[in-house]
């Protein structure tokens, strides 16, 4: 079974900054793209970042200069810097991946259960 699990969420203040992680366990074989989606209350999940195997990233462009993804393909981990939050930012954030499992060589979606972001005095 391959899991995203993700953490880092919590409380802070506007101006502030956290790091996301995420990190993919189980039978992988390897992982793709890999990235960030949120979902604040009331709207639909969007794109927040992206970054593909070999570094090529992309933002949405509220984050971007703010927000800034990177991955360690050895420890099968993506992390979200966001820094300058506001509270346009509150959401729930998902980590996002492409992997291919190691007993069926084909590549699907995966999605963590989300970590809470709230941008509050």
């Amino acid at each position: 079974q391959i899991r995203l699990v993700e953490s880092g969420g919590g409380l802070v203040q506007p101006g502030g900054s956290l790091r996301l992680s995420c990190a993919a366990s189980g039978a992988i074989a390897s992982i793709n793209d890999m990235g960030w989606y949120r979902q604040a209350p009331g709207n639909k999940r969007e794109l927040v970042a992206r970054i593909t195997s070999s570094g090529m990233t992309n933002y949405e462009d509220s984050v971007k200069d703010r927000f800034t993804i990177s991955r360690d393909n050895a420890k099968k981990e993506v992390y979200l810097q966001l820094n300058r939050l506001n509270a346009d930012d509150t959401a729930v954030y998902f980590c996002n991946a492409v992997i291919v499992w190691d007993v069926v060589r084909v590549p699907a979606t995966y999605w963590g259960q989300g970590t809470r972001v709230t941008v509050s005095p």
